[in-house]
């Protein structure tokens, strides 16, 4: 695994909480010595509203709220780099793997983190898929460019890999994995899996080759709890 992963700090404690006590009494931070990329950034409301017009309706009101995966948030939030504009933008990080049972909410966190990450003033650019989707965008299609399609996925700043190890196992969709996994584990992009399945069963799956480097450059955090959708509609 990738790093050891401390849980959230307490509202008020550490530098940020002493950034967050001279802000309240009108003193510039910088006057201080507090390094600048760790003066909180300012809500990024623009940024909320442009993501929930690319996020399913159902998680578009998504919070992250487990404390293993606001440790990742935290995670990322501190390794952004500041742009020449002095926006914080994402950087190399660690990623995450959120394993659990159908319906514990991993999709749900998975796209509340993207969430924390944009409304916390964080500029990423970032894309979701499942990975039934993925397999399909890679078979030959009519007017499809896959090989285009797959860079994109590669490069993304910040990936959502949903469902990993849904559908059919097969040779084509192992390639198609390890190829994605790889690219992103060899740039250090982070990554957003989930998946239902557990790692040994994930080995089996995908590969020694992908399992390996899951378990290298994510964060592990296993969701527990009854299947959400199954609770009464009424």
């Amino acid at each position: 695994m990738a790093g050891r992963y401390r849980e959230p700090r307490r509202a008020g404690a550490g530098l940020q909480g002493i950034v967050d006590r001279f802000a309240r009494l009108g003193v510039d931070p910088a006057v201080i010595g507090v390094p600048e990329r760790l003066v909180a950034p300012q809500p990024n409301r623009d940024a909320l509203e442009l993501a929930a017009s690319r996020i399913p309706p159902r998680f578009q009101a998504a919070v992250a709220d487990d404390l293993q995966v606001l440790a990742w948030v935290e995670h990322v939030k501190l390794a952004a780099r500041r742009g020449p504009e002095g926006q914080l933008g994402i950087a190399r990080a660690s990623s995450l793997l959120l394993l659990g049972e159908t319906g514990t909410g991993k999709t749900h966190q998975a796209y509340g983190a993207i969430r924390s990450l944009l409304g916390a003033g964080v500029r990423l650019r970032w894309q979701a898929v499942t990975s039934v989707s993925l397999h399909g965008m890679m078979r030959p299609r009519p007017g499809a460019d896959a090989e285009r399609e797959m860079r994109d996925l590669e490069r993304t700043p910040l990936l959502l890999v949903d469902d990993l190890g849904a559908g059919r196992a097969s040779e084509f969709t192992e390639e198609t994995t390890y190829r994605l996994i790889n690219h992103r584990y060899e740039q250090q992009l982070p990554t957003i899996i989930t998946s239902n399945i557990t790692p040994a069963e994930l080995a089996a799956l995908l590969g020694d080759r992908t399992a390996s480097r899951l378990r290298q450059m994510c964060h592990k955090a296993v969701l527990a709890g009854p299947d959400r959708r199954r609770a009464p509609l009424f």
